[in-house]
């Protein structure tokens, strides 16, 4: 990697006092989804198989860090928010295919409001995960996947049981292996792979798994925050720290035939272009009306209003003003050209630089090499993509092995990302390069898998996470 020149690690420095939002892939970044981490992106990865490239990975994460012992009432999607997977296909952002996914959480109430049996206390526990499951047990979620295209929809995949918690393995002993009859000895790998399930009729759909899992981005968030005090700055930060180690997120991961996204419904072929190209966002989205009563229930009613969404990592953190980023996350990829060009030619973090007085390299106006990086004109080679509609989304060249920016693969069996996001976008930003620039946090807490759903293991709440040991 270059050296970083010490007017750019100067600006770093200085944007990181007046920032705002955090240097994570979607975790907070703006305003108004700050106070509904059910329904945050937090991430999204997106590839093709290599070398075949006959299947699509999707891996979207919601709820930014999960504290692992966040009980009694432990983390879950929420049953209130549509959560979607959208995919594009050539110079057209409007959906292709839509995956809408909606949750369902068991209670002991709804199970059978007569039977006393319900639970050690039927139902009235201390211990959340004793007696809301029907039978004792955690409240059991379960979700519905259904696919739109060409303005049908239609369910490929019901009552899809959703991963516990890892709660430690008192509870995996005396609860968890009973409740999903499973004979593993401890919750692991092989546990994971019981809740992966086959869309469709015989999996022609693909498969789907959803639950938690760690946390899978990596970035120094307590370094950023003390005023930059970054190993490369000369503050005296010599020991880089991961700040999203040992969180646990939501995570819903698809494994799709690419034959689904072609024009023809065969394999995609080996020459890229435009029509071989597919373009990937995740969103959340809340009715538009919510009554609270004030016994505690809540009704929702309406139209689906989008409140997150995330495409490409850090677009929303590091390229749209804060007075812009509550109504990025309300809107379109089709209209991010319409409604924030002047951010993509023009981002926040390098305008910011300038006005602090800190000169970077000429010319940083016009930003055009930007769009050409996110629409991979000249990737894998010089006019392989032509691209006129531009928005924020995760394009993914089927006809080609994923490197980003085209798809953001996570490599199976490693701690690393294909690519370090956070220095990748970050030194395009400000050095027109795609090195240069380094929070010093190089690997993820844990190895990824090395099949879906991708991710880690969620930590476990008894004795991982982010507590200390008494002394």
């Amino acid at each position: 990697m270059k050296q970083i020149r010490p007017i750019v690690t100067a600006a770093l420095c200085a944007l990181a006092m007046f920032s705002g939002t955090a240097f994570a892939s979607s975790h907070r970044e703006a305003p108004a989804i700050s106070f509904d981490p059910a329904a945050d992106n937090t991430d999204l990865w997106a590839w093709v198989k290599p070398g075949t490239h006959d299947r699509l990975y999707i891996v979207a994460s919601y709820n930014p860090l999960e504290e692992p012992a966040g009980g009694p009432n432990f983390h879950k999607f929420s049953d209130e928010v549509l959560y979607e997977i959208h995919v594009s296909r050539g110079d057209n952002l409007h959906d292709l295919v839509t995956y809408q996914f909606r949750f369902k959480t068991s209670d002991a109430a709804e199970i059978d409001p007569g039977n006393l049996s319900i639970g050690v206390g039927g139902g009235k526990e201390f211990f959340a995960q004793l007696g809301a499951g029907g039978g004792g047990g955690f409240q059991q979620q379960l979700m519905t996947v259904t696919k739109v295209q060409n303005g049908r929809s239609r369910v490929i995949a019901k009552n899809v049981r959703v991963m516990p918690p890892n709660i430690g393995p008192r509870t995996f002993d005396n609860v968890t292996k009973v409740q999903f009859a499973t004979s593993q000895t401890s919750y692991n790998d092989a546990f994971t792979q019981e809740f992966v399930t086959n869309m469709g009729t015989s999996g022609s759909e693909g498969t789907v798994w959803a639950g938690p899992r760690d946390d899978g981005f990596y970035v120094d968030l307590g370094g950023v925050f003390d005023l930059a005090t970054l190993p490369t700055n000369g503050l005296g930060r010599t020991n880089p720290t991961d700040g999203v180690a040992g969180y646990n997120c939501h995570t819903i991961a698809l494994d799709l035939p690419t034959t689904l996204f072609t024009t023809n419904g065969g394999a995609p072929g080996n020459t890229p272009g435009n029509n071989t190209t597919l373009g990937v966002w995740a969103s959340a989205s809340r009715r538009k009306v919510n009554i609270l009563e004030q016994a505690g229930d809540s009704y929702a009613y309406g139209p689906w209003v989008q409140v997150s969404r995330l495409g490409l990592p850090l677009i929303n953190e590091a390229v749209i003003g804060l007075q812009d980023k509550d109504k990025y996350n309300r809107t379109q990829p089709y209209d991010d050209l319409d409604n924030f060009g002047a951010y993509f030619l023009n981002p926040v973090i390098v305008r910011d630089a300038i006005f602090l007085g800190l000169p970077l390299q000429a010319n940083q106006s016009g930003r055009t090499d930007i769009v050409d990086a996110i629409s991979l004109t000249n990737i894998p080679s010089t006019g392989a993509h032509a691209f006129t509609q531009i928005g924020d989304v995760l394009r993914v060249d089927m006809a080609v092995d994923s490197g980003f920016p085209n798809g953001r693969p996570l490599v199976g069996g490693t701690n690393v990302e294909q690519a370090d996001v956070t220095d990748v976008l970050l030194s395009l930003l400000l050095t027109r390069n795609l090195s240069g620039v380094s929070d010093g946090v190089n690997h993820n807490d844990a190895n990824y898998l090395t099949q879906s759903p991708w991710l880690a293991l969620p930590w476990r709440g008894l004795d991982q996470g982010h507590g200390r040991a008494a002394p």
